[in-house]
């Protein structure tokens, strides 16, 4: 099909199944079964879905196809990498064929988006562990698909109803997310998370956090919120940014939340930001890669191998990464 013939419908959502072991590929499943996968595509291993569509006893209809932006009738396109078959599905335990098989289903399907086959990306778990035994330098989805792309100015970004969190770092130590808190970086995450938002907010208004206990308090518990944060915020201001901090992170959340007094949240590390969000919103969180020259979304939980392939598994985050990834994929 040409370019010209895929622009003139709507191009369907990657969807990767995620660790075939984990919840991802069940979820996936069950949403096919009631009709919640419309318009996507997903990249995994055929024999693996249908022998899970065995396991939870739905029925759906899968069909393999070559070409992501296809959409054949009254079944679920399959972009089928053949890395797994039946006999190697091992529900609800660790397995190393099983990590490396979806690490190879978020690289595949990043490539597709990068091609222009497929609209969007949207990620299902993956168990880093696992992975790791075939890769040790992965680190998480972000970050693969941010290799993938070429690209070193990015951020993860979380969204749940009208609130986002964005963070300086991820996953690293806490040692080396107090080093990874400077000016650049924070302008950048500022930037950035400014950007994404005024696809849909006019003027967005964002805190910034403080690195220390009540930002620093002038200096007494530390120096880096005036040293590095600061002047960062005070280079988006002067770009005409609506950005203000460094906020305690203690009452900030508070503000954002119950007096609607931002949009989004600038975090300097990972539970500085998901701790709070996960506890507002675990079931409809979204996690959002920015900075991307593609639109991707995930689903906010792990595999949970304890349920997995059990029927158990919530399903909101999956809807809310799917509308979120249509949304910014317009």
């Amino acid at each position: 099909m040409s370019t010209t013939a895929r622009r003139a419908r709507a191009l369907p959502i990657a969807v990767t199944m995620g660790d075939p072991s984990g919840v991802g590929p069940e979820i996936v499943l069950r949403r096919a079964a009631d009709g919640g996968l419309d318009g996507c595509v997903v990249f995994g291993d055929l024999a693996v879905l249908r022998h899970g569509a065995e396991l939870l006893g739905v029925e759906v209809a899968l069909e393999a196809v070559t070409d992501p932006s296809s959409q054949p009738d009254r079944a679920i396109a399959v972009v089928d990498l053949g890395l797994l078959g039946a006999a190697d599905h091992r529900p609800g335990r660790l397995d190393a064929a099983s990590g490396a098989a979806a690490r190879q289903y978020v690289v595949s399907a990043t490539r597709a988006a990068l091609a222009g086959t497929v609209a969007a990306v949207v990620t299902m778990p993956m168990n880093k562990e696992a992975t790791q035994l075939s890769d040790p330098t992965f680190v998480g989805h972000t970050e693969l698909i941010a290799a993938e792309c070429g690209v070193e100015r990015y951020s993860m970004m979380l969204a749940a109803g009208e609130l986002a969190v964005t963070h300086v770092s991820t996953h690293v130590s806490l040692r080396e997310a107090i080093e990874r808190v400077t000016t650049q970086r924070v302008s950048d995450v500022i930037v950035l998370t400014h950007e994404t938002l005024q696809r849909f907010v006019l003027r967005p208004r964002i805190a910034v956090c403080g690195l220390n206990p009540h930002a620093g308090e002038h200096g007494l518990f530390g120096a880096e919120d005036a040293e590095q944060i600061v002047p960062a915020i005070e280079l988006a201001r002067a770009a005409g940014i609506d950005a203000s901090g460094p906020h305690p992170a203690d009452t900030v959340f508070h503000q954002a939340v119950n007096g609607h007094l931002y949009d989004a949240i600038v975090c300097m590390y990972h539970d500085q930001g998901h701790t709070p969000m996960k506890l507002l919103a675990f079931e409809e969180g979204v996690n959002i890669t920015i900075g991307l020259p593609i639109v991707r979304t995930s689903v906010d939980h792990g595999t949970a191998f304890d349920i997995a392939w059990k029927g158990v598994a919530f399903t909101a985050s999956f809807d809310h990464a799917l509308a979120w990834a249509r949304k910014l994929a317009g």
